[in-house]
Parts: structure tokens; C-alpha cells; sequence
């Protein structure tokens, strides 16, 4: 069961009205990596966790706080268009060939669509899509996906405060670099004990006569230069064994060749 609470999560009141700010602002809204992407990754995660009451517990703790985050963005959003409509900017741009170019980046969706709103859409106005999420049981293999997707937002974030002066927007944006780092420091924790119970390596449960055990623990180097050879070399894997290097590796199978297709399929057949 959720409630909502009409107060704000945090602050999300701009010094001005800015268009432009306004679209800039949906990508953390609703793109890949914005808080909608989140939410609902967290949700879904949460929800489908089976016997791991502590994970699932986590996940729901701050899924919900993510429902309040996009709520905040939406909020600015809308602030942000408030006395800004596409009249007002059209008008200006008549006036001032330097604001024209300002202007030039609005999203008219925002005039035109939602009515000074924001959107469930990323800064180009391209749908969020549940495309963007990852839920798929494996609780550890979850974990690291939201190591980072919260790594994305942040640094998206941080791009965003570059991008403005104004000290009501790099309010909320520094509350979301916080909850941003602290959300990355948890699942971190949440990892390294799944990692000390299931080891290093998505799945844990895989058998090793599964495996072509002499390829695994080796680097091959496909591509000119020897630049990564530094990363492997006479080094031990996390999972205790050693790794090896391989240059300019040979193909491990003969070239194919393929039978010809049934004459009722009408493809090219082969040269004889």
C-alpha cells in the first residue's frame, strides 16, 4: 500500500522562471537514467524478491524515495515553465536575436502538450520506456545494475549544476547528488555481502563442468596494441585464480559452411 503526503520530499523551488532549464531538467525526469528509471527499477526488483525479506525491504525503502524525487523534478519543471509560456518566448525572441539563441532550446511539448508541465519523456522528448529497467531475480546481478544507473544519474546531476546559477535548482540538484552518492554506498554494501555468500562472479550456481575451463581467466587481445595487457598481466583474478594473456589469439574452429536452403524458400543458392 503507498499514501502520498502533499508536503515536498525536499526543496524544489526555483529563483526564476527558465524554459530552457525546464527541458534540460527531463532527462533526469524521464530519461534512461532519470529517476523514473529508478523507481520503477527498484519497484519491480522489490517486488519480485523471493525469501530476501532485508533486499527487498531495501529496494522498496528507496523505490518509494524515488516516487518523491520525480515528484520534486516535476514540481521545478512545472516552476520552471510558470510565466514562461511559448508566447512570452516568441515575443522576446522578436525583440532579441541573443535570447533567440537562448531560447532556441525549449521544448514546445511543454506549451503545446502538458500545459507547462512536465513529462514521463527524456530532454528530447522521446517516451520513457520501461525498456530502460533491469529486474531479473538475481539479486546480486540486480545490485550491481543499480550500482549503475545510480552512477549515470549522479553524473548527470552534476552536469546539470554546471549548467545553471540559480540557487533554488542547485538546491534540489545537490540534495539529489547526496541521495544519489548515498544510494550507490548502499547498494555497494548490499553487493559485498551477496558476493561473500554467492562469490564474485553472475551466477554464482552455474557448475564449473558447465564451463570451457581453459579459456575462462584469459584475456585476448583483439585489438591492435598491447595497452590492456597492464590490467591482467601476472595478476589474480577476484575469484583467486590467475589470469593469463593472450596475443594475436588463433580461431578455435574450422570456417563454416552452411547447407543449401530448401528450394521452396527461394533464397540465393550456393555457388557450386
Amino acid at each position: 500500500m503507498f499514501t502520498h503526503k502533499k508536503e515536498l520530499q525536499y526543496h524544489a523551488t526555483p529563483e526564476r522562471p527558465d524554459a530552457l532549464m525546464a527541458r534540460r531538467l527531463q532527462e533526469i525526469l524521464g530519461g534512461q537514467w532519470g529517476e523514473m528509471s529508478v523507481m520503477n527499477m527498484y519497484l519491480f526488483q522489490g517486488w519480485n524478491a523471493r525469501g530476501n525479506e532485508k533486499y527487498k525491504d531495501l529496494l522498496l525503502d528507496t523505490a518509494t524515495e524515488e516516487i518523491g524525487h520525480v515528484e520534486m523534478i516535476a514540481t521545478m519543471i512545472a516552476q520552471l515553465l510558470d510565466k514562461a509560456p511559448l508566447s512570452a518566448q516568441e515575443e522576446a525572441v522578436e525583440s532579441d536575436p541573443a535570447i533567440a539563441a537562448v531560447m532556441g532550446g525549449m521544448n514546445p511539448q511543454h506549451a503545446i502538450v502538458t500545459g507547462l508541465g512536465a513529462a514521463p519523456r527524456d530532454s528530447n522528448g522521446n517516451p520513457w520506456t520501461s525498456n530502460y529497467i533491469v529486474s531479473s531475480g538475481n539479486i546480486l546481478a540486480d545490485m550491481r545494475m543499480n550500482v549503475t544507473a545510480e552512477s549515470q544519474g549522479r553524473l548527470q546531476v552534476a552536469r546539470l549544476y554546471e549548467m545553471t546559477e540559480d540557487k533554488g535548482i542547485r538546491d534540489m540538484l545537490g540534495f539529489l547528488l547526496a541521495r544519489d552518492k548515498q544510494h550507490q554506498l548502499q547498494w555497494i554494501e548490499a553487493i559485498k555481502e551477496l558476493e561473500a555468500k554467492e562469490g564474485i562472479v553472475v551466477p554464482g550456481t552455474v557448475p564449473e563442468k558447465y564451463e570451457v575451463s581453459d579459456v575462462t581467466h584469459t584475456l585476448y587481445n583483439f585489438s591492435e596494441g598491447e595497452d590492456s595487457k597492464p590490467v591482467v598481466d601476472g595478476k589474480e583474478a577476484a575469484d583467486g585464480n590467475d589470469f593469463k594473456y593472450i596475443k594475436n589469439p588463433e580461431a578455435m574452429a574450422d570456417k563454416p559452411v552452411l547447407k543449401a536452403p530448401p528450394a521452396q524458400l527461394h533464397s540465393t543458392p550456393p555457388e557450386k
